[in-house]
């Protein structure tokens, strides 16, 4: 494996270039990025595992280049996780330090831990000579969102991020020209790995807008951005505020590319992006324990609604029935799990043999992802075979393809789409709508017949629940766990 970044090492003090900057501060140049982390370095020596208060500075980007270049792995730290959920990974990961802004308060779980606080402009920094860790050292645990029970640590290690951010690279034309804008948080796969990992390792740079706005984002694309990196709801703000932001309009035209990730990117918006700015959002798909997997090629795939594109390069992938036999042949009808093994995958879960073990099948991850997949390799996600795979009447049905048919349909602003028990279908279908005039919402036989028409009879939903917003995780995620303990209440 490569040094993982190679910028950092250019000269005594570094690549003069810009390489981070983060709202209205200023900038950091490689040299001085470098400086920063070397001046953390020695802090940590001996250490197997440092927390990092995972805020959205460059405080952050420091703290995990010194890990990273230090060898000691990682653990970012949501500042919105709740007490119970902190106190466990805490307790489960062990860090020996915390890593945080200067003056940044940590909550009760972290008193225990001693602090570092992270210099961005020390006043003298060691010389950083240290030989590059090995490719299997472990340089990530990122905690995953518990489904049946406390987040799971996944151990990510150095070739797992050097394989998908290369993949990502010849799939995407990445280079050291490319300027990233985004706004994602820096405590996850999406805002960290890739939105800093990623371009630290090309020699590009980043420009994080601290925090969104559709105004933050055509003032960076103008600036000379050439990259921009969303989640589906930042998408949703920015197909909203077209119609009356020309300077939007054109800074999202003059972007080499537009990349939606950590959940699907509605049909609608795609549209509405599309027709107003020429450009098409790519859409790709990973995940913690994975990293990336598929992509669409821009400029390379056919026009495909909902694909995420065909595996990375050095990801192989299948689908597999509920009896664990391959899917034979790929018709862009038969459902099946993703499985998937390759270079980019994941270490351990933490602490959790058991729960590793059970991950596998063979040599082969089993992600829980639901899909489908066209005869040219090409993948269409239907949902988590856990929350959106319904079974209903005999009929194997993907929550996400009635999701987009709902939001299709002019009186709906939001859809999410569960399925409950049935005492005659197994599962009926039910569709939980945010309308776009409360006062009038559509009724549950215009969406069945919306729906009906679109795609099959049995897909159609069954029941209709309005809400006044739907429930999202800090990535955009529906929670869907969240609808399915209402119902059950309601």
């Amino acid at each position: 494996m490569s040094v993982l970044f190679p910028a950092l090492d250019t000269g005594p003090d570094g690549d003069p270039r810009p390489a981070l900057r983060f709202g209205g501060r200023p900038p950091l140049s490689y040299g001085e990025l470098r400086a920063a982390a070397a001046a953390l370095t020695p802090r940590l020596a001996g250490t197997d595992r440092i927390a990092v208060w995972a805020t959205p500075t460059p405080e952050t980007a420091v703290a995990v280049v010194a890990a990273l270049r230090a060898g000691t792995a990682a653990v970012p730290l949501n500042p919105r996780t709740g007490e119970r959920e902190l106190t466990h990974i805490v307790r489960d990961s062990a860090p020996g330090l915390v890593l945080a802004a200067p003056g940044e308060p940590l909550p009760p779980p972290l008193a225990g831990v001693p602090r570092v606080d992270v210099e961005i402009r020390p006043a003298s920094a060691p010389a950083d000579d240290r030989p590059e860790p090995g490719p299997e050292t472990p340089a990530l645990v990122i905690y995953t969102s518990g489904t049946t029970g406390p987040p799971k640590g996944a151990v990510l290690p150095r070739r797992a991020l050097a394989a998908s951010l290369d993949a990502l690279a010849e799939a995407w034309a990445w280079t050291a020209d490319d300027v990233l804008v985004h706004a994602l948080p820096l405590f996850h796969v999406h805002g960290l790995v890739l939105g800093v990992l990623g371009p630290l390792r090309r020699g590009g740079s980043v420009r994080h807008l601290g925090g969104f706005s559709t105004d933050g984002v055509a003032a960076e694309l103008a600036a000379g951005g050439t990259m921009l990196f969303g989640v589906p709801t930042m998408y949703h703000r920015i197909a909203e505020a077209l119609d009356g932001d020309r300077g939007l309009v054109k800074a999202l035209a003059g972007a080499r590319l537009l990349v939606s990730g950590s959940a699907a990117l509605p049909l609608p918006d795609h549209e509405r992006i599309t027709a107003a700015t020429g450009r098409r959002v790519v859409e790709r798909y990973g995940m913690t324990e994975t990293l990336m997997l598929t992509s669409v090629r821009p400029g390379a795939e056919p026009e495909r609604p909902g694909s995420v594109g065909t595996p990375l390069p050095g990801v192989e992938l299948r689908l597999v029935h509920d009896d664990g036999a391959p899917v034979a042949s790929y018709d862009g009808e038969t459902i099946g799990e993703v499985q998937v093994r390759g270079p980019n995958l994941f270490t351990e879960y933490l602490n959790r043999p058991d729960a590793t073990a059970g991950s596998f099948d063979g040599g082969w991850f089993r992600t829980g992802d639901m899909a489908v997949r066209e005869a040219d390799g090409s993948v269409r996600l239907v949902g988590r075979r856990a929350t959106d795979l319904i079974k209903s009447g005999g009929y194997k049905i993907g929550a996400g393809e009635i999701e987009n048919v709902l939001l299709d349909h002019p009186g709906v602003r939001e859809a999410a789409v569960t399925g409950e028990p049935d005492a005659d279908l197994g599962e009926r279908i039910v569709a939980w709508v945010v309308p776009a005039d409360p006062a009038a919402p559509p009724s549950v036989q215009d969406l069945a017949d919306h729906v009906a028409a679109q795609l099959a009879p049995h897909k159609r939903p069954r029941v209709v629940r309005q809400l006044d917003a739907l429930p999202r995780n800090d990535m955009g995620k529906v929670m869907k766990r969240d609808l399915r303990e209402q119902a059950l209440h309601d």
